[in-house]
């Protein structure tokens, strides 16, 4: 079911974007915010001020407008929060792509999809305002999940409302409001929602990483954008 399930994922023609996309991908740098990577040892990167300057130094020494990459990334990003350790437990392996650039920007739909649910996780660390669209391709059906974004994208929304391949369905929101992250879209996919609706979880531990990384595979099947 999850090989099939990949190769679905690989088969769907997606605009190729989650974001504005009169940014073109040759304005886009690969990212990395792992613990492998030295140059964040000058950096406090669960501070948004300071993952911010970061990201600008990237962006500008790669003549970028977006950086992106993240999946199945171990990260000191959630070292702070203690929503993400339990007992021995870390959670510290990121389940979706990341997309850092500034406030504002439009998210759109790769493929069509229609609301399943939508949440203000408004707990610092979490998504802030989320939106979860449905999806389905022949007999599978599957969940697309925008994290990070303003509280506007939320504002009028209904569940079952049908967004197009290409239509705008929100905006990034603001460190305040995305509850302490530099700007940024977390994009993830997803098989079975577990009966959750607004939220999911986005980054996990070691000892559930079998399964998760299975219920969310990589999102760059889908999107297929050069690495």
């Amino acid at each position: 079911m999850i090989s099939s399930f990949k190769q679905i994922l690989n088969s769907i023609k997606s605009s190729n974007f989650v974001l504005d996309s009169t940014i073109t991908l040759d304005e886009y740098c690969a990212f990395d915010l792992s613990i492998t990577n030295k140059s964040l040892n000058n950096f406090n990167i669960t501070n948004p001020i300071e993952c911010q300057n970061y990201i600008d130094s990237v962006l500008e020494g790669q003549n970028a407008k977006i950086a992106w990459g993240g999946y199945l990334e171990k990260r000191d990003l959630y070292s702070n929060n203690k929503n993400f350790s339990q007992a021995n437990s870390q959670r510290n392996i990121h389940l979706g792509v990341d997309f850092w650039t500034k406030a504002g920007t439009k998210v759109i739909a790769p493929i069509r999809g229609k609301i399943h649910s939508f949440r203000n996780n408004s707990i610092k660390g979490d998504y802030g305002p989320t939106i979860i669209l449905a999806h389905q391709f022949v007999e599978t059906k599957f969940y697309t999940l925008y994290g990070h974004l303003s509280l506007e994208s939320i504002e009028s929304l209904r569940i079952g409302y049908v967004f197009e391949a290409g239509e705008t369905i929100g905006t990034l929101g603001t460190p305040d409001i995305n509850v302490n992250y530099a700007p940024h879209l977390h994009f993830q996919i997803i098989l079975d929602m577990e009966g959750n609706r607004g939220d999911y979880p986005g980054v996990c531990s070691e000892e559930t990483l079998e399964f998760y990384s299975k219920n969310c595979p990589n999102p760059n099947l889908l999107l297929q954008l050069p690495s």
